[in-house]
């Protein structure tokens, strides 16, 4: 039975689940390939029906003292968990750059802190929850915030420690007992933030981890009928399934779903502004969900846009994302090489026109060129499908109504740039049917703000108020003004 903590750029890692405040073996156990140069970090242990039983057992007995705990009695455990992650940043650093591929820079200067802020924030807003009163005629409503249960969450590769603590945060700071699964082709930085939690005092049973696929351990968690909420991040098939799986025990689920945004450049635009941020949009190798994907530029700046990226596009380093001068790592594993490569190659059968990139990049085979196609239609494959690769498509309007037309035209809705003159960018920006979308700007975000998507991009709300509404059952404490006594004419 595999017992001995993993090393991995330097630093331990344990790849055992961690249930009930100790780490838990299992087997079977699945290889770990870094996407950085296919290497084998090691073998990390698969979450079983017994696991699954455990964690959620070990859950439901801590869900009683946790919750009973005040937001203000539950923020101290919160704060040192916060602390205990910034204790490790350089380990959930390299972890996550060599088992995900995420640049070593990005990690240090983005999302670690991010994922401590995950924690401190939301445990600072939900002492603000408390018995918010509404006043009326009759009575004052005492509106609570109560714990629900026990939580699933479950995170993507493409972003697995900003994810976890984005929803650990609310759901730990509402009283919830948490059950996490990490993605099965990135889990080591869920496995240190157990550590985190056990170095925090976190009390047995309220933070667990259970490591597996989601065909097998994910299944099985999602399924059962003792879980309060199911808070889930990725793809549109996955979401279905456990919807219907949640929804047969009439478990609640959040679901934060693909994107396939439109980057709109208007032709009032600056350009070179608009080009410079459309290059962004190749970081974390095009694996991002929000990312403005379909270019949508008016014809007349067309020649022009396309120049002014090219010439950024071309100065993009790709590489290994630990190099501090890379700027686009690598695809996170063969298997989705091979779907963006198909995506391509589809597309140019169907008449795409390729502007730069269109194939594996020479620095490795998990490396793919920054790409950019058009010439194609509004039913393409590639225009109404998530690539998740560094693969944008351009089109070209001429006339905000067909603009518009064109911005809707897909079954998702989570994101948005709207890049023109302020008052007829927001104008336009009203109109995209969306979750968000930003004016003349790119990734500005605040955890107090809604974040979500409408339509195949998902369904409910995460940040500020939004996640405590999800993570918590809201009751309303009415209590009468004047003397009340019962009389059989009240309605």
């Amino acid at each position: 039975m595999l017992t001995e903590n993993l090393t991995v750029a330097g630093h331990s890692v344990s790849p055992l689940h961690y249930i009930n405040g100790q780490r838990v073996a299992s087997s079977p156990r699945f290889d770990l390939h870094s996407p950085i140069d296919q290497s084998l970090l090691g073998q990390v242990c698969e979450g079983g029906a017994e696991q699954v039983q455990a964690a959620i057992a070990a859950a439901q007995n801590a869900f009683p003292a946790w919750s009973a705990l005040t937001a203000v009695e539950r923020k101290p455990y919160l704060d040192r968990f916060t602390f205990e992650i910034g204790q490790r940043a350089e380990a959930f650093c390299q972890l996550e750059s060599t088992d995900a591929g995420v640049l070593l820079s990005r990690m240090a200067h983005g999302v670690v802190p991010r994922a401590m802020l995950n924690i401190s924030w939301f445990a600072e807003h939900a002492l603000t929850l408390q018995d918010r009163p509404i006043e009326t005629e009759q009575a004052t409503h005492l509106v609570r915030h109560d714990p629900a249960g026990v939580v699933v969450i479950i995170t993507p590769w493409n972003a697995p420690l900003m994810l976890a603590t984005w929803k650990l945060g609310p759901a730990l700071a509402a009283g919830n007992t948490v059950i996490v699964k990490p993605p099965e082709w990135a889990p080591l930085t869920s496995s240190l933030l157990a550590d985190c939690a056990h170095a925090a005092g976190l009390p047995p049973g309220v933070f667990n981890i259970v490591q597996g696929s989601g065909a097998n351990t994910g299944a099985k968690l999602v399924s059962d009928p003792r879980l309060a909420r199911v808070s889930f991040t990725g793809s549109v098939p996955t979401a279905k399934w456990i919807a219907q799986a949640a929804g047969a025990n009439l478990v609640p689920c959040s679901l934060e779903l693909g994107g396939k945004s439109p980057f709109i450049v208007l032709q009032d635009a600056d350009i070179d502004n608009a080009a410079a941020t459309g290059a962004l949009m190749y970081r974390n190798a095009g694996q991002v969900c929000l990312a403005g994907t379909r270019f949508l530029v008016h014809s007349q700046v067309r020649d022009a846009f396309v120049a002014a990226m090219r010439g950024y596009v071309d100065k993009l380093k790709v590489g290994d994302p630990r190099d501090a001068a890379t700027e686009v790592g690598p695809i996170i594993h063969p298997r989705q090489v091979e779907r963006v490569q198909g995506f391509v190659e589809c597309a140019l059968a169907d008449g795409a026109e390729l502007l730069w990139g269109g194939a594996p990049h020479p620095f490795g085979a998990q490396y793919y060129q920054p790409t950019m196609l058009t010439n194609l239609r509004q039913d393409s494959e590639i225009v109404q499908n998530e690539v998740f690769g560094p693969v944008l498509t351009l089109q070209t309007f001429d006339s905000d109504e067909e603009l518009v037309a064109m911005a809707n035209g897909t079954d998702y809705g989570l994101g948005g740039v709207c890049y023109g003159e302020v008052a007829h960018a927001t104008a336009i920006a009203q109109q995209v049917r969306t979750g968000f979308i930003w004016v003349n700007s790119f990734g500005i975000r605040d955890l107090a703000a809604p974040f979500g998507g409408i339509k195949r991009s998902g369904v409910g709300r995460e940040g500020g108020d939004w996640s405590f509404e999800f993570f918590c059952d809201i009751k309303d404490v009415v209590v009468p003004k004047k003397p009340f006594r019962a009389s059989f004419s009240q309605r």
